[in-house]
């Protein structure tokens, strides 16, 4: 299995900025997109940024110009810059990438914990 650790989330006042941070370990032969999801309260899991392992990067209309996404291949890391944020950014945020241990024939997707975001007066 892959482990995803996840860390940054927390309270912060609307306009305010956070940056999450999530660490993968286990025995990788390769890991491919990463990415970033969230869940607000009776809401459904959506993707708010992804980055292939060569960069390329996709956002979420409702976060682009205000968040950025960015990873270490060498390290196995992936962070999210969150600026401006606002009220309706309120959710928890997860860890996700797709990767293939050396056991594997096959990549698969694997899932941090979850980390909650709060932005808040």
């Amino acid at each position: 299995q892959v482990q995803l650790v996840e860390s940054g989330g927390g309270l912060v006042q609307p306009g305010g900025s956070l940056r999450l941070s999530c660490a993968a370990s286990g025995v990788i032969f390769v890991i491919n997109a990463m990415g970033w999801y969230r869940q607000a309260p009776g809401k459904e899991r959506e993707l708010v940024a992804s980055i292939t392992r060569g960069g390329t990067t996709n956002y979420a209309d409702s976060v682009k110009g205000r968040f950025t996404i960015s990873r270490d291949n060498a390290k196995s890391t992936v962070s999210l810059q969150m600026n401006s944020l606002k009220p309706e950014d309120t959710a928890v945020y997860y860890c996700n990438c797709n990767a293939r241990m050396l056991t594997q024939t096959e990549a698969t997707d694997y899932w941090g914990q979850g980390t909650q975001v709060t932005v808040s007066s």
